[in-house]
């Protein structure tokens, strides 16, 4: 196999995606999410920039990046998870080219020809070192490696210097990829060197750190005062909301439901029913041989899995102590278990070791080093081949191991994972061979992973029986007629209640289970507790408020809404945030009447212990409280409280100060100042640091912000 099949296995979508997952990577802060129906609606996916992204470009875009996948890899499966992540490239792709790439040619950022050639075969760019290194082994592929297993840059330049259309069609893409990364490295690294930290800064903050006092307070909590105790007009609930409009605007448009939620359980006729069949399956599977039993449970259970497992006194999955004494082949059950009706049957009864040691070759299905399929019947024969090698001592073992198995994870331990139990987490016919087995067995073993060559290393004295169960599972499910029972429940109720009074008014007198889902973006996919959720998310956005939807169906549940809140990008108004900025103006209430309180009741006094007797109030003490803390002991987060004392000196007791959790006073004992190094450059460059790290995902929320970014993919199949 050649290098760059190597390299594309190992990659897997490489040459399709490479270039738009490195700049998602880059720009993980700008990603949203985003597919409906979409006859007579606006053809428009969103808008970056001013610019319109009309839905026929964008399609055409994401088929485009199908077709290099399948060209790249024509094993590939683009399944829906695939489709959604090609779909995020291509949004993410234009969101670098119409808001990043804009800023580059502003500042004249530009990668030459030398530097990348410089960045791809003189001083290789990190990246292009992942793309040829294995990242299961994290050993650079052998075609390109030194013997210690670094780059070889001697190799690298050969293999380019060789390259066919294919292999150069993967490298134009790396190429590609990395005139994103240095691009973007060089506009992170004009901003990081900007952001300066004076020595004053520096100061500061190692103050911030270190001063420390010692205080003691009163405060009178806002929670010991009922809120329907305290009435707000209404100029005062608008007067909090007009001076707070910071805190109620919001980046993104969202929406608001209340649904209520027909279960589609199984009715008491479909139990019997099934009961009924179970009992059926039972009376068969007495009558089945052991040749039978795995063809009669894959016909019999939920899904045809075929369950068939050990288990021991310790373990045992029959709630029945006769299985110790029943003879093999008895059948046990229906036993009704969670949603399922179980069957089982006593399949053998063994005695086995209680501990085993073996080591094993593993012929894959799958390579871990080009991950190329194997046919079984290709490893099957491999491995019997490699069988009669080893019996007739003309292969060794250990250095099978080294050189042909696939068990990457074992290799170093020359097949050996040491010694284990029937608990150990191993595949079932793994650990068989070992506890089954004696001293010196060696065997082909199928599991799902490929064809393991096991040799019995060692066996404990100490055994006990095992005993293998056939268990037959059957889903308790709702019959046809059940559903369409539930489906007419919710489908009444929806027709009955097209608005949102009849919606409330009826939830009530039903006495239905209303539910709450809030802050639904136009690109979910799920709500909370509710998979699949697309179709529901397209009519809320198609909704007007107090609107009712019709019935949607879920896996076990149906559904009927009504859109009660719609929260438009910038700031949300007062209606729909009355309850927040209502608590909130009641809190201030509160603090006005606690701080009247306190200077009527406490007078001059600067003792916290005769105000807290004056106030009916208990001396609660913080020690060594910081300026960089963020919650004060007994209370949590109170900035207020904590800023004060710092800023005191010690002795000193401050006036009533409104806080976050109520109105407090704070005395000040004791203040331990910080002793300021004589140089303050680290400090600075910590600072710096912190910053700098920062820059990667706030500046491109902040270009997202400027860039006014709408996405409507979520309207939209793809």
């Amino acid at each position: 196999m050649s290098i760059l099949e190597k390299i594309r296995s190992k990659t897997g979508l490489l040459v399709g995606i490479v270039g738009l997952a490195l700049v998602i990577f880059i720009l993980e802060s700008l990603l949203g999410s985003g597919g409906a129906l979409f006859s007579g609606q606006d053809m428009e996916v969103g808008e970056i920039a001013g610019d319109k992204i009309d839905y026929t470009a964008f399609s055409a875009k994401v088929n485009e990046q199908i077709m290099q996948i399948q060209q790249s890899n024509p094993n590939a499966t683009i399944d829906d998870k695939m489709k959604e992540q090609i779909i995020e490239s291509v949004w993410s792709q234009l969101v670098n080219d119409k808001v990043v790439k804009v800023q580059y040619k502003k500042l004249g950022i530009e990668v030459s020809e030398d530097e990348l050639y410089d960045l791809m075969l003189v001083h290789p760019h990190q990246y292009v070192i992942q793309q040829l290194t294995d990242q299961q082994t994290g050993k650079v592929y052998d075609g390109f490696a030194k013997q210690d297993g670094s780059l070889d840059l001697a190799k690298l330049n050969q293999w380019v210097g060789q390259m066919n259309a294919e292999q150069e069609k993967f490298w134009k893409q790396l190429e590609k990829s990395i005139l994103e990364v240095r691009a973007a490295e060089k506009y992170n690294n004009l901003i990081k060197k900007g952001l300066y930290v004076t020595s004053a800064e520096a100061k500061d903050a190692f103050i911030a750190q270190n001063k420390q006092v010692n205080a003691s307070f009163v405060m009178k909590r806002y929670a010991d005062v009922s809120d329907s105790t305290v009435k707000v007009s209404e100029d005062e609930i608008s007067a909090y909301y007009n001076k707070h409009q910071g805190d109620y605007k919001v980046s993104q448009t969202t929406r608001r439901i209340e649904y209520v939620a027909y279960d589609v359980l199984p009715s008491k006729l479909d139990y019997e029913v099934l009961m009924k069949d179970a009992q059926r399956a039972t009376d068969e599977f007495k009558a089945k041989t052991p040749t039978e039993d795995s063809s009669f449970i894959a016909q019999e259970s939920e899904g045809g899995v075929i369950n068939i497992s050990n288990f021991s006194k310790k373990n045992m999955v029959i709630p029945d102590s006769s299985v110790y004494t029943a003879p093999k082949g008895t059948v046990f059950g229906p036993y009704t278990e969670g949603t399922f009706l179980k069957i089982y049957k006593l399949s053998d009864i063994q005695s086995i070791a209680d501990s085993a040691k073996v080591r094993h070759i593993l012929i894959g299905l799958q390579s871990p080093k080009t991950q190329q399929q194997r046919n079984p019947q290709v490893a099957k024969r491999v491995a019997d081949s490699l069988l009669t090698l080893l019996k007739a001592k003309k292969a060794n073992f250990d250095s099978l191991v080294k050189t042909v198995s696939d068990d990457l994870g074992s290799i170093e331990k020359g097949g050996d994972y040491g010694w284990f139990n029937e608990e150990a987490g191993f595949v079932e016919p793994f650990k068989n061979a070992g506890l089954k087995g004696a001293v010196g067995d060696i065997t082909v073993v199928p599991t799902q992973f490929g064809f393991h060559i096991i040799e019995v290393l060692n066996v404990s004295k100490t055994r006990h029986n095992a005993y293998t169960i056939a268990e037959i599972s059957k889903l308790i499910a709702p019959s046809g007629e059940t559903t369409q029972e539930f489906y007419k429940l919710a489908s009444d109720f929806a027709g009955k209640n097209q608005n949102g009074d009849a919606f409330n008014k009826n939830v009530d007198a039903e006495k239905l289970n209303k539910r709450i889902a809030d802050n639904i973006k136009e690109g979910d996919k799920s709500l909370p507790g509710l998979e699949g959720a697309k179709d529901l998310v397209r009519w809320v956005y198609k909704a007007q408020k107090g609107e009712v939807s019709p019935v949607f169906e879920f896996k076990d549940k149906f559904i009927v809404a009504q859109l009660v809140g719609i929260r438009e990008k910038g700031l949300v108004p007062l209606e729909e945030v009355r309850a927040d900025v209502t608590t909130k103006a009641i809190r201030d209430k509160k603090a006005e009447s606690f701080i009247s309180q306190f200077t009527s009741k406490a007078g001059s006094s600067k003792s916290v212990d005769d105000i807290a007797t004056k106030m009916g109030l208990t001396t609660e003490r913080t020690e060594n409280l910081t300026f960089s803390a963020f919650n004060v002991a007994a209370i949590g987060r109170e900035d207020a409280l904590i800023g004060t004392a710092l800023t005191m000196k010690a002795g000193s007791t401050s006036k009533p100060i409104k806080g976050d959790n109520g109105v407090f006073v704070v005395h000040v004992e004791s203040v331990k100042d910080a002793v300021l190094p004589s140089d303050l450059k680290g400090k600075q460059l910590e600072i710096e640091r912190m910053n700098g790290g920062r820059v990667d995902y706030e500046m491109f929320d902040a270009l997202k912000e400027k860039a006014n970014i709408e996405d409507h993919r979520g309207k939209f199949d793809f």
